[in-house]
């Protein structure tokens, strides 16, 4: 016995006004399996009152430098490649008043976007994101790929392609097991 389709719909609408709202975010989360970026990585650690919002947000540092404060932090729960993520980010990112451009807010605060959000916003505007986040590629190869002519005509500055490479070498070259199947590219590559 097939069912009208206006019952079908109420079903699927009660459904989705019933069903509590983590389970909602987990399916809408199709991207979780690519690791954070620095701007959140930074937001858990304001949020966790690890770190003083207005004093990192207001500081210059090299990227050394930042790794040596990340390091130097007690409890913050982060691992060697996240504190190098956050220190590349923190690098080029702080402080945040200088950098012009889009913001997100994160942890009660604007903060620059970070290499992963460029990434999902950049390159998966022509590529699926697994051909992109599945490649173990050195700097210079990424940074030349984004100086590539088919490249080049996107609207990103030095900056943000400098951002993106730096996030791509640390979180890149993520095994095709780890990405959702819907999400795998038959093959493809550059």
């Amino acid at each position: 016995m097939t069912r009208p389709p206006r019952i079908a719909a109420v079903a699927a609408m009660l459904l989705s006004v019933c069903l509590p709202p983590a389970l909602l975010a987990q399916e809408d989360d199709v991207f979780a399996f690519i690791p954070d970026g620095g701007r959140t990585l930074l937001g858990k650690l304001i949020d966790g009152g690890k770190v003083d919002s207005a004093e990192v947000v207001a500081t210059r540092r090299s990227e050394d430098e930042w790794l040596g404060f990340l390091r130097g932090l007690s409890g913050s729960g982060l691992d060697d490649t996240q504190m190098a993520t956050l220190a590349a980010y923190l690098a080029s990112s702080m402080p945040a008043a200088e950098h012009a451009g889009k913001t997100i807010e994160t942890a009660g605060r604007q903060l620059p976007r970070d290499g992963r959000d460029l990434t999902l916003e950049y390159c998966q505007s022509c590529h699926i994101i697994t051909v992109v986040i599945t490649q173990d590629r050195s700097r210079e190869a990424w940074l030349g790929t984004m100086n590539k002519p088919s490249h080049v005509e996107i609207d990103t500055t030095q900056a943000e392609r400098k951002e993106i490479a730096d996030y791509l070498i640390l979180n890149g070259g993520i095994s095709i097991e780890d990405v959702p199947e819907e999400l795998r590219a038959g093959g493809a590559t550059y």
